[in-house]
């Protein structure tokens, strides 16, 4: 299990109180329930190469902020955002939501928990 630091954690619990989060085991049948919702993977590019949710889109966190208006500029388009293990997807829930968007959703538990149950594509696809 990756330990991260105190103030990285206090960042993400803040950003926590300010998001719509959800498990998991929800993001299926969530998307199932919105046929235009976007899957965005928000990890390092090597990451999202090695093994991502089928069908999601990749937009790293670190650029996020700067391309999501000109992919996604409608700011009621629900948005899914998921990274290894929910931290960097709630952080970037939060600036997007700052940004205007209304329907942004954080996956808590990010792809180690998503390869087990959702359909993977790349190398660690299973």
């Amino acid at each position: 299990m990756v330990r991260h630091a105190p103030g990285f954690l206090r960042l993400v619990d803040a950003a926590r109180t300010r998001i719509r989060e959800i498990e998991a085991d929800e993001l299926a049948q969530q998307l199932s329930q919105q046929p235009d919702a976007v899957l965005l993977d928000v990890r390092e590019v090597d990451e999202y190469a090695a093994g991502h949710v089928a069908g999601a889109e990749h937009l790293g966190k670190g650029v996020i902020e700067r391309d999501i208006e000109a992919r996604h500029p409608d700011l009621s388009t629900p948005l899914y955002l998921y990274c290894g293990g929910g931290y960097r997807s709630a952080l970037a829930a939060d600036a997007l939501t700052q940004m205007g968007y209304r329907n942004v959703v954080s996956v808590n538990g990010g792809w180690r928990a998503l390869q087990s149950l959702m359909p993977t594509t790349g190398p660690t696809a299973g």
